[in-house]
C-alpha cells in the first residue's frame, strides 16, 4: 500500500498551486512588467528586450513585484496541471484509499472540467481570428529570441499546443466530453497547415522538422518537432486518418536520422544548438514512443532503446542528483529530475529503474522543494534561483509527480 506520508511532496505542491489559483510568474515574463512597458526604447530594440528578459530570468532575486509583473495563467502550465489531475484521477481509481488525502474522484473530476474549460478559453486562434488553422496555444508574454526575433504575447507554438491538446485528450478519456476531443483534434490543422517544414536533406521531401511556430521559419529543434509528431500520432489514434501518421513519421524519421551513434541528440542542427541536455532528450523519447504506440509502427524502436540507454546513463549521479548536460551538472533545472518520472512512465521502465527514480525523487524533494510546497527553478554552485515559477517549475513538477504516483501504485501491485 502507498505510504500516505510519501504523498506529502505532491500534496504540498497541490495545495500551493490551488491556493494560487494556478496563476504565477515565469522565467521569461520580464516584458510583462508595467514599468518595462512604459520604456519607449524597448518597443524598438530587440537587444534591450532580450536584456530585460534575461535579466529577470538570471537574477536570483525576484524583481517582479517591484517591477509590477502580474501573476497570470500560462496555457502550457494549465495543460500540465490538467494532465496531472487526469493522472491523479486514475491513481485514486486504482487505489481508493488515496481519496482521503488527494480528494474524491468527483472533486478531481470537477477540477478536470474546470481546467479543460479554462484551457479552451485560452486558445490563441481565438485571440488572433483568421490567422491560424485549428486550436493552438502560446505563452502569456512577449518573448524575444536570441536571433533577434520577437514572438508577441500568445503567439502559438508547437510546444504549448502539443501539451495543451494532448491533455484535453486525456480529459476526454475521463469525462467523455466531445468538445475536449474535437478541440484537441482541430490542433492538427495548426501543425499541418501553419508550421513550416525544414528538410535536412534537400533531396528528400519525405523527411522534415516542424518549425516552432508559424512566425519562426524553418527551425531545427528536434524536441519541438517531435512534440508535433506526438500530437499528430494522438490524432491518428482517434481518427485513423493516414496523413496524420505520415507527417508524424516524416518528422520522427528526420529526428532519428540526426541521433548520434551513442544514442544522444544535440538540441538542434545549428552550430549554436549543439549541446546535449537531459530533459530535451526525454522529450525526444516521449515523442518517439508516442508515435510507436499510437500508430503501431515499430520502425524507431531501436532508436528509442538506444536513446534511453544514453539518457539514463548520462544524466543522473549515483546519489540521485540530476545533471543538466551530459558532460556537466549545473545548472540543475527542475525539469531535469521531473522529466525522468515522465520518461520512465512513458517508456514503461519505472519498475526496472525504481531505485533510480526513488533516489532522484528524494534528492529533488530535499534540495529543490520549498517548505511552502513549490519547487525551485534552478540549483547552481553559487547563488541559486529559488523563485517560484508556475509554468516552468510547479506545473511541470505537479504533472511529473502525478506520473510518479501512478507508476508507484502499479509497481506495488506488480504490474
Amino acid at each position: 500500500m502507498i505510504n500516505l506520508k510519501s504523498l506529502s511532496p505532491i500534496l504540498a505542491l497541490k495545495r500551493y498551486c490551488e491556493e494560487e489559483s494556478f496563476k504565477g510568474w515565469d522565467p521569461y515574463d520580464g516584458l510583462n512588467s508595467k514599468i518595462a512597458e512604459a520604456i519607449l526604447p524597448l518597443k524598438h530594440s530587440a537587444f534591450l528586450r532580450l536584456c530585460v528578459i534575461q535579466g529577470f530570468k538570471r537574477c536570483p532575486v525576484n524583481l517582479r513585484r517591484i517591477a509590477l509583473v502580474p501573476k497570470e495563467y500560462n496555457a502550457k502550465g494549465i495543460g500540465l496541471f490538467l494532465q496531472g489531475y487526469c493522472n491523479i484521477y486514475d491513481a485514486v481509481g486504482q487505489n481508493p484509499e488515496l481519496s482521503s488525502v488527494l480528494g474524491s474522484r468527483e472533486d478531481i473530476l470537477e477540477r478536470i472540467e474546470y481546467l479543460s474549460e479554462l484551457l479552451i478559453g485560452m486558445r490563441s486562434d481565438k485571440i488572433f481570428p483568421g490567422e491560424y488553422h485549428g486550436a493552438c496555444w502560446g505563452y502569456n508574454f512577449d518573448w524575444q529570441a536570441r536571433r533577434l526575433f520577437l514572438f508577441p504575447k500568445y503567439t502559438p507554438t508547437v510546444v504549448a499546443t502539443s501539451f495543451c491538446a494532448t491533455s484535453l485528450m486525456s480529459a476526454y478519456e475521463i469525462t467523455g466530453e466531445r468538445k475536449y476531443l474535437e478541440t484537441a483534434l482541430s490542433s492538427s490543422e495548426f501543425v499541418l497547415k501553419d508550421l513550416h517544414r525544414y528538410h535536412p536533406d534537400s533531396e528528400r521531401k519525405d523527411k522534415f522538422l516542424f518549425s516552432y511556430s508559424k512566425l519562426s521559419g524553418n527551425d531545427t529543434v528536434f524536441n519541438a518537432s517531435l512534440l508535433g509528431s506526438r500530437l499528430l500520432a494522438q490524432c491518428y489514434k482517434y481518427t485513423g486518418i493516414p496523413m496524420y501518421k505520415d507527417a508524424a513519421q516524416a518528422s520522427a524519421q528526420a529526428c532519428v536520422d540526426a541521433q548520434g551513434a551513442d544514442g544522444s541528440w544535440v538540441y538542434g542542427l545549428l552550430p549554436i544548438q549543439n549541446w546535449i541536455d537531459s530533459f530535451h532528450t526525454g522529450y525526444n523519447l516521449d515523442g518517439l514512443v508516442a508515435y510507436e504506440e499510437l500508430t503501431g509502427d515499430m520502425t524507431f524502436h531501436g532508436a528509442i532503446e538506444k536513446g534511453f540507454d544514453f539518457y539514463v546513463k548520462n544524466f543522473f549521479e549515483s546519489d540521485g542528483r540530476p545533471k543538466y548536460y551530459n558532460d556537466r551538472i549545473y545548472p540543475i533545472d527542475i525539469h531535469c529530475p521531473g522529466q525522468l518520472f515522465v520518461t520512465l512512465s512513458r517508456l514503461h521502465k519505472f519498475g526496472q529503474y525504481h531505485d533510480l527514480a526513488k533516489k532522484v525523487l528524494d534528492w529533488t524533494i530535499k534540495n529543490m522543494q520549498d517548505r511552502k510546497g513549490y519547487f525551485y527553478y534552478q540549483i547552481k554552485p553559487g547563488v541559486s534561483s529559488k523563485i517560484s515559477y508556475m509554468r516552468w517549475s510547479n506545473a511541470f513538477m505537479f504533472c511529473a509527480l502525478s506520473y510518479y504516483l501512478l507508476e508507484e501504485i502499479r509497481w506495488q501491485k506488480g504490474f
